[in-house]
Parts: C-alpha cells; structure tokens; sequence
C-alpha cells in the first residue's frame, strides 16, 4: 500500500462512529439521587438521542439487581460486597449510603464480555474504576474517568467521616485493587474529566503530560423554565401567601443543612411569611437526625419543612423550583453545584458558598449572592437582600437564566463531550 492509501485508511479509521460509550458507576438508585447520577442519566440520554449506545454498568447498591431501563436508557446493575471483615450493618449502611469501595466481579465480567465499545466511561474510581481501567486495556480500548466529587478537594474532616465505618477493619479486598490497578486509574486513564474548574485546576498541576478537561454540568432548561409551581404547593400544602426558601440537595453534612437552618432561625425573624423547604434524599441518616432536632430547638416545627427527595423524573421536583421565592446551597464542598443551574433554568435568584466549583461558573452580585462556606450570618443577610429587593431578584434571575440557557443546556454539554471521546479515540 503507497503512502496515499495508508492515510486513506487513516482517515476513514478516525470517522468511524461513536458507536457505544459504557459508563461505569457505583450505584445508579432512584430513590437516592445525586449530581452523578444526574448528569450520566443526562449524558446517556443524549448520546442515545444522537445514535450512540450508551448503558450504565453499576452496583445493585440500594435497587434491585439485574436489567432496568430507566428513562431508555439501559442500566445493568450486579451484584458486590465492601471487602471489609467485620463490617456491622449499620456500617454497611452508612457505606451504601455514602462512600466505600465496593467489589464487583460479576460487573468486571459483564463488562469484558460487552461487545463493540468505542470507550469507557467511569464516573468512579478506586475498585470499580480499576475495573474499568483493566477491561479498556485489555480490550485494548480508551477510557476517560470523570471526578464528580472533590478527589483532590475534599476536606480532610469530610474523609474522616467517610472513612469511618471501616476505619481499623481488616481489608481482605486489597489484593483485588493491586489486581485492577486500582491506584493507576487516574495515572493510567487517556483523559480526565473536571465538573470543577478549580479541581481541574489541580489534576492539571499533578498530571501535567495528562488530557484534563473542564466539563462543566448541565441542565434540561426547558425542563424547568416551563414547570408549574401549583403541582408543589398544592402536594406539599403550602398556602398561597407563604413564601419559600428552597434547598435541594443530599441531606448530608458536606451540603451543611444544619447551618441553613441556623441562618433561616435569624432571617424568619424578620420574615414570618417565608418558609425553608429542604429536599433531597438522605445519605447519612444520623445527619438528618441532627438537622430534626435542631428544628424542634430552634422552634421552628412550623416554619421548616424537610423531604426526604423526589423521584428525579418527578415533576415535582421542577415544580418545587418554580414554587419558590428565592434558592440556597450553603455547602460546606461542592465540586460544581448542579442545583445552581436547576435553580437559574426555573428563573430563581440564587445565594450560594463561595466554594468548590461553584465560582468557577458564577458571579457574585451578578448571576448569585454568595457567602463564605460555613458562614451563618452572611448566609441570612444575603437572604434578606433578596427578600427585601424585588428588583435585585428579578435582575440576578434574568441575568442567571441568559447563563445557563446560553451555555449549560444538555446538548451544548454533550457536545463538548463528544469532541473529547472523538479526540482520545483518535489518540489510540
């Protein structure tokens, strides 16, 4: 073959299809529903919109196992264990719930035996990533790994939590990391994916010759630009002259409830029509059990009110927006803040910490107010500047939906997405 026919061949190598991207997760459960799963039930619906393949591979951490579709897109989940001896249940709880390195043979299988994979996905590391990382290079395929959730940025105080439920437990499961290479996952991986630009920041300082890309979330903007608000009210029984203060995220100490509470506690003072909404499914029970009895101490039974999460289909959940006054994430560590992007795309004035990744996607005073992370009383004096001015809130609104809708709408976030699964693609 001369010169010309090699490039030719080159060339139509590189055009061919995106046929199918496998991701690869920890769990993908409904009833617990995080910024993870929402953003790969996102990118899969699109893919598959566009002609490309993309099933979820997961644990049957808190569903059922086997074959689900979930909104058309294919979920397989297997089943696993925490390779930990002497585990109570009540830690296996708190693992399901929230961290742990779960092992699952019967997904590693399920995933070598997975025919015609353009690339590899994974939105974990540890085990499971390792896993994923050993079917690519054994399939002699690319995988890019996605962070979601602060690797490098999460508080030591956060990981101690985490960590505690198998802290000083014997792990027999090692041998299976060495095994994956589940230390390399990153080191190893043909590109990796940053929802936060300041977490990007670091990948790129500590894998200078890596591919790291900025990807920022996305939002189905029509979704809930054109969601009723009365759908909310009347399910939940909110009277018609009561104003609402919404928070949607996990009810875990990272998104820091406890202290919205404390902050609303001092606002309600002055603002006796408002109500605080928390919603949002639990991820450390004992948390919620702290942020009830703080509720009950601070004497606001009647003026707080907390649910346990929607279905993410739900339409309740578009409508909880669309119900509110005004919007608050008073994280304490947030890699990006995808509630952000609901709450600009449902047209509502946002107050969030000034941390993590949400900086990097907003502006203070022109599409959020923020306050420092932890801070109550700054957090109660930016949401008595937005219930008090009428016009700061309709401004900031108009301002964040021209954001988001320009910019974060799912198909402009698949886009670039795609220009990064067609580039490693041709790398290999």
């Amino acid at each position: 073959m001369n010169f010309q026919g090699l490039e030719k061949c080159r060339t139509l190598l590189f055009m061919l299809p995106l046929k199918k991207v496998v991701h690869v997760m920890r769990r993908f459960s409904p009833g617990k529903w995080g910024g993870t799963e929402c953003v790969v039930l996102n990118t899969s619906r699109e893919l598959i919109r566009r002609g490309t393949q993309s099933p979820v591979f997961c644990t049957d951490m808190l569903s059922g196992p086997g074959f689900q579709e979930v909104e058309n897109v294919p979920v397989h989940r297997f089943s696993y264990v925490f390779p930990w001896l002497f585990l109570s249940k009540s830690a296996r709880r708190q693992l399901e719930l929230k961290g742990g390195s779960p092992l699952s043979l019967p997904l590693f299988w399920s995933l070598m035996r997975e025919k015609e994979i353009s690339i590899i996905h994974t939105h974990v590391q540890h085990r499971l990533g390792g896993m994923a990382r050993t079917a690519a290079r054994l399939k002699k395929i690319p995988y890019v790994v996605s962070l979601h959730g602060g690797h490098f940025t999460l508080p030591q105080e956060q990981v101690d939590k985490m960590i505690a439920p198998f802290r000083g437990k014997p792990e027999w499961g090692k041998a299976f990391g060495a095994l994956f290479g589940s230390r390399r996952v990153l080191e190893d991986a043909d590109a990796i994916i940053c929802v936060g630009q300041s977490e990007c920041d670091e990948v790129r300082k500590r894998y200078p010759q890596k591919p790291v890309h900025y990807v920022p979330n996305g939002v189905d903007v029509k979704r809930f630009a054109e969601a009723d608000g009365e759908l909310f009210r009347k399910q939940y029984g909110f009277q018609p002259l009561e104003k609402l203060v919404l928070c949607v995220s996990r009810i875990d100490y990272q998104k820091n409830q406890l202290g919205l509470v404390r902050a609303f506690a001092s606002f309600a003072e002055q603002h006796s029509e408002h109500r605080l909404v928390l919603l949002g499914p639990v991820t450390v029970e004992s948390y919620r059990d702290e942020i009830k009895t703080e509720i009950q101490r601070l004497e606001l039974g009647n003026k707080v009110c907390l649910i346990e999460g929607v279905a993410p289909d739900s339409p309740l959940l578009p409508s909880a927006y669309k119900a509110a006054e005004l919007f608050v994430l008073p994280s304490l560590h947030e890699p990006f803040g995808i509630v952000v992007l609901e709450a600009w795309a449902a047209g509502l004035p946002v107050v969030a910490s000034a941390v993590g990744g949400i900086p990097g996607f907003s502006e203070d005073g022109k599409t959020v107010l923020m306050a420092e992370p932890g801070n109550e009383d700054e957090m109660s004096a930016c949401m008595a500047r937005l219930a008090n001015n009428v016009s700061l809130r309709a401004d900031l609104a108009r301002r964040a939906f021209g954001e988001v809708a320009t910019h974060y709408d799912w198909p402009l976030i698949i886009d670039r997405l795609c220009e990064i699964y067609e580039q490693t693609m041709k790398k290999r």
